[in-house]
């Protein structure tokens, strides 16, 4: 496993970081795993040598994080891992989400008391609240950092002019600014490529894309205008609109290509692809079944050449913003 710096702090991050919405409870989601079903993916992922893992308090309603932080207390030191989560919609029917003040503290101490920590590492606005004024979530993050309840704060899906406001900010108040972009980003959905990242590679801000592997669609094991037999594509209506195009389509034939071609799998092209973009700290990935994990670790060796990055980039057409909601 390989080790980076997130952005310009000195925090020390795995390439990989474990995504753990699908572990939780399937009263949440059918496709979400239980306790016992996702402990094994926790440890098998430490044991791979990745530190970092993220979570959001909504997942599973809390339960994620209370089943990462019970796992993570039993198999690793606290000062070894890199705690993630983020805050922004409503946890449960009684809670309104967004990003105000009230909001943003009584959701950080939630948070905590669920994964039994004193603190987190990284503490992430979801998505964009464009109910509340910036500067006082701003400030509430801020806050937050000094009451030594996170380490470091990020941000997550939003338009790059949502995002260099709110950065410019936080430089011109003084306050905590933001140490990465959790943003949409993947072979099949590149229009973070236009200014977000961009703008995070100049300001030193670390990108750790979602669905790098595009939700399993890169994969390569989808008919054109079918559903795969996987049970979270069969329940997850939004997710499957993500990614319907011919385009596509097209362009997992190009990684399936490449991937025969090259004696790998084709989600070990897809994640080589991202993880030599300019700007990626650790992509966001998941897996349902141990295999896939020891396939997507294995894939950090796979390297493509100049001329099979152009292959897979080529069938790519721009697309509609989506990575904002």
């Amino acid at each position: 496993m390989d080790y980076v710096r997130l952005g310009t702090t000195e925090l020390t991050v795995s390439r990989l970081c474990l995504g753990t919405m699908t572990y939780g409870t399937p009263a949440w989601r059918p496709w979400v795993l239980d306790e016992a079903a996702s402990r094994p993916f926790i440890k098998r992922a430490l044991e791979h040598g990745i530190n970092f893992f993220d979570t959001a308090n909504m997942y599973s309603r809390g339960v994620c994080e209370e089943v990462v932080g019970r796992a993570l207390k039993e198999f690793a030191k606290r000062d070894e891992v890199v705690v993630a989560t983020k805050v922004f919609y409503p946890v449960d029917d009684a809670v309104t989400g967004g990003l105000s003040r009230k909001q943003i503290m009584l959701a950080i101490d939630d948070s905590l008391r669920r994964l039994g920590m004193d603190y987190v590492d990284l503490y992430q606005i979801h998505r964009f609240d464009d109910q509340t004024p910036i500067e006082e979530t701003l400030e509430a993050l801020h806050d937050v950092v000094k009451a030594g309840k996170a380490r470091y704060i990020g941000a997550s899906s939003m338009y790059a002019y949502q995002f260099l406001k709110m950065v410019y900010t936080q430089r011109a108040r003084g306050w905590t600014q933001f140490a990465s972009m959790q943003n949409h980003y993947n072979l099949v959905y590149r229009e973070e490529e236009r200014d977000v990242i961009p703008f995070c590679v100049e300001e030193g801000i670390g990108v750790i894309p979602w669905s790098p592997l595009a939700r399993g669609f890169l994969a390569g094991n989808r008919k054109r205008g079918e559903k795969s037999a996987s049970l979270r594509d069969q329940h997850d209506t939004w997710g499957h609109t993500l990614y319907t195009a011919d385009e596509d389509y097209d362009v997992v034939d190009r990684v399936v290509a490449v991937a025969k071609r090259k004696g790998v799998l084709p989600i070990q092209v897809a994640l080589a692809w991202i993880l030599a973009k300019p700007g990626v700290t650790a992509p966001i990935i998941s897996a349902t079944k141990v295999d896939q994990l020891d396939q997507l670790v294995e894939g950090l060796s796979v390297k493509l050449t100049p001329q099979e990055i152009a292959a897979v980039e080529e069938p790519y057409v721009p697309h509609k913003v989506i990575g904002i909601v």
